[in-house]
């Protein structure tokens, strides 16, 4: 199933330039959000029913093959055939004969994920059968030969007008484009296909286990019809779709709806438990016989995966796409794109992955930003971009590295001083190019470079990194209260010193001795990211004995994927005998600048909103909040600074830094960019402000480019300038 030589950044050219796509997709994920949360409004306890849903579903995969027995007794009681397959190939089998038992050739299909993950309609074609995909999405896509753009809205992709071409070709006659038009003209063409059909074939949102029942949630009729009209019905669903009870299934359909679409109900929820009679015509009269149902169990990796430690965690997966509709790339490419054969966006890349394979994941995967977005959403509370950096992690176990990565973090990035001799150098190198104020910024490239600081300026290498301004800025408060170990991390020490300098200003300001461990360097991140956590561990271990030497109280960072990772150092050298140890109670000390100082502020008394500085608009690091969960901190502090905060639309939709992905796909990242600097400049704030120093870079450039009227600073700076007018009005 692997697509062969995929060019994804052509694919991604392509699709920025198909204006039915992006007009689509951006009228949908502007809406999605205030359609859901109306949604939840009378839903309870959201993420108590969020939580309710993972743990039945986790408890669910790890009693899997009990449950399954359960759901085939149960349904073969009530007269189902129930048949396991272990992949597609045994489901074309089974149907085939199925069908050639009772000489059928026409199928009506309603949708179904499972059948377009083993091109069912494809193969049916292929063996002479008449296959007529009900649902309209479905069937808009089989008429343009399209796969699916979305697990719930698969013709999302299309607009109103190419649709009405396809319809009038199909139909012989010309069908206006007009949505209300279209769909009961369509409705009419396929009544007969229901009305001929031998076979109805569906999928299933959920298999009761303990009433051997399945559950058809649809807002089309067509499903109704499929698993009525026609005398044998098949059900195909995976092992996933299996739930112990029935009130099981309710924690699921209470959800469901709301997460995909922003419904509180679906048109239809049918629950099936066995065949019932079918009126048929046999010698010119109506007779009563006895309809057949199937129901195929779809193994495909699915067991493998339900037996692996970590990956059992997307059978807490309802196939809502909740996750596809908050995705700051989908919302840009869509699924074609953003996808593999079957699934998009990121859960689509970990079910390419188990399914699929490896080779098909790593085609697309890097476009997963890890902004998590999606795991705020996801019913299951699936950690998305954390089980892609798993698959990452295995795939350099069995692959390896490319020769030049590979290099580059053996001989770079595990080396301290070849690491930091390399900046300096970079530093040199960049001066022609340096532009504005003290030469930080890079607005012009090059050649075929132009195009990276084409919307947004490039930070430039600081001439005099923040190591080498330490020593001037880092005073003994009088009868400190604690030391504090500042891990500055690449970007504060070697783009933004000057922040770095706020951040030990604030410090020492709530009564800290600061101390910074010449001997750190990368916390790692950018290698782990990449799946390589050999080399991860040997930064680690840097790390770990610079800091040591320090024996500080507290190791305090102003980035927040810094934090992460620091944080992850007892659990990436738990298995390390010598530095076990070392490893936990490093990572128990660390803090994030701001959430800790909010804390030393609320101690002091200082928290309190005061005014007379300027206004400030606070956008949200991805990591800080959705990973940290710190979001309410920095804006108090904010207020506590003497600013007024001007809220700005989606502050926490990601800036598309995200890393090297900000490089390497330029214009997802600039489009991404785009939508943050409008933002930014409808709240007709001074100053923008953020606490994470790579978000810093990215929206830096941006205003350059875009806003230059609005500066961009991190919280510790907007702190430490009001440190100064406290100092100079006393």
């Amino acid at each position: 199933m692997a697509e062969q030589n995929r060019n994804i950044r052509k694919e991604i050219k392509e699709k920025m330039q198909q204006e039915p796509l992006q007009v689509n997709l951006g009228k949908f994920v502007e809406r999605y959000p205030v359609l859901r949360a109306a949604a939840m409004e009378n839903a309870g306890d959201v993420e108590a029913l969020r939580e309710a849903i993972k743990k039945m579903k986790a408890d669910t995969v790890n009693r899997i093959e009990e449950i399954a027995d359960r759901f085939e007794a149960e349904a073969t009681k009530r007269g189902v055939n129930v048949f396991r397959a272990a992949n597609g190939e045994e489901v074309v089998r089974y149907i085939l004969e199925l069908a050639g038992r009772h000489g059928a050739k026409k199928v009506v299909k309603s949708k179904s994920m499972a059948t377009e993950e083993i091109d069912l309609t494809r193969h049916l074609r292929e063996h002479g059968f008449q296959v007529c995909e009900s649902d309209m999405g479905e069937w808009i896509i089989d008429l343009a030969h399209h796969r699916p753009s979305h697990m719930v809205l698969p013709a999302i992709h299309l607009s109103r007008f190419q649709v009405s071409e396809l319809f009038s070709k199909e139909m012989g006659r010309e069908i206006q484009p007009d949505i209300s038009y279209m769909i009961h003209s369509a409705r009419d063409y396929l009544r007969k296909d229901f009305l001929n059909a031998d076979i109805g074939i569906t999928g299933a949102n959920v298999g009761i286990a303990e009433t051997g029942t399945i559950v058809l949630v649809t807002n089309e009729g067509n499903a109704r019809f499929a698993t009525t009209l026609p005398r044998i019905h098949v059900v195909l669903m995976g092992y996933e779709k299996l739930v112990p009870k029935i009130t099981d299934a309710g924690l699921i359909l209470r959800m469901l709806p709301r997460a995909a679409t922003g419904q509180l109900l679906t048109s239809y929820t049918t629950l099936i438990g066995g065949p019932t009679p079918v009126m048929v015509q046999r010698e010119g009269r109506w007779v009563e016989e006895t309809r057949e149902m199937h129901v195929i169990l779809l193994d495909n990796n699915r067991l493998k995966a339900a037996n692996d430690a970590r990956f059992k965690e997307v059978y807490q997966c309802i196939r809502c796409g909740s996750c596809l509709n908050v995705c700051p790339v989908y919302g840009i490419v869509g699924g074609h794109v953003f996808g593999g054969h079957t699934y998009a966006g990121g859960i689509g890349a970990i079910l390419t992955a188990l399914i699929s394979g490896m080779s098909d994941f790593e085609k697309f995967h890097e476009l997963c930003i890890g902004c998590y977005r999606c795991t705020e959403v996801c019913p299951g509370k699936i950690d998305i971009p954390g089980l892609i950096e798993e698959l990452r992690v295995r795939a350099v176990k069995e692959k390896g590295l490319p020769f030049i990565t590979r290099q580059l973090f053996d001989n770079v990035m595990a080396n301290r001083k070849v690491f930091h001799s390399l900046l300096r150098a970079a530093s040199v190198a960049m001066k022609p190019l340096a532009s504005g104020t003290n030469k930080t910024l890079i607005r012009h490239l090059p050649l075929f470079f132009s195009g990276l600081a084409k919307d947004r300026s490039l930070p430039a290498i600081a001439e005099r990194p923040f190591r080498d301004r330490a020593a001037d800025v880092i005073k003994r408060p009088e009868n400190p209260i604690g030391r504090a170990a500042f891990f500055s991390g690449c970007t504060m020490d070697f783009v933004l010193p000057d922040t770095g300098e706020s951040i030990v200003k604030v410090l020492q300001d709530v009564g800290y001795e600061v101390v910074f461990p010449m001997g750190q360097t990368c916390c790692g991140k950018p290698v782990s990211a990449m799946g390589d956590l050999e080399t991860t561990r040997k930064i680690a271990r840097i790390n770990l004995e610079a800091f040591e030497q320090v024996q500080a109280d507290v190791i305090i960072s102003g980035c927040p994927t810094c934090v992460e990772t620091l944080e992850s150092y007892g659990e990436l050298l738990k298995d390390d005998p010598k530095w076990r140890d070392t490893a936990a109670a490093f990572s128990a000390k660390v803090r994030e600048f701001s959430s800790f100082v909010a804390g030393e502020y609320e101690k002091q008394g200082r928290m309190q909103k005061t005014t007379g500085g300027p206004s400030v608009t606070y956008h949200d690091s991805c990591h800080l909040k959705r990973v940290l969960g710190v979001y309410t901190e920095p804006r108090r502090l904010i207020e506590a600074a003497g600013c007024e905060l001007r809220e700005m639309k989606d502050p926490d939709k990601c800036c598309g830094m995200a890393g090297v992905f900000g490089l390497k796909y330029t214009e997802l990242s600039m489009k991404i960019l785009g939508q943050k600097m409008q933002n930014i400049k409808d709240t007709g704030a001074e100053i923008v402000a953020c606490a994470c120093s790579g978000c810093m870079v990215q929206i830096q450039g941006g205003l350059d480019k875009q806003v230059p009227n609005v500066r961009m600073k991190h919280v510790a700076d907007i702190l430490a300038e009001s440190i100064e007018r406290r100092k100079n009005n006393p």
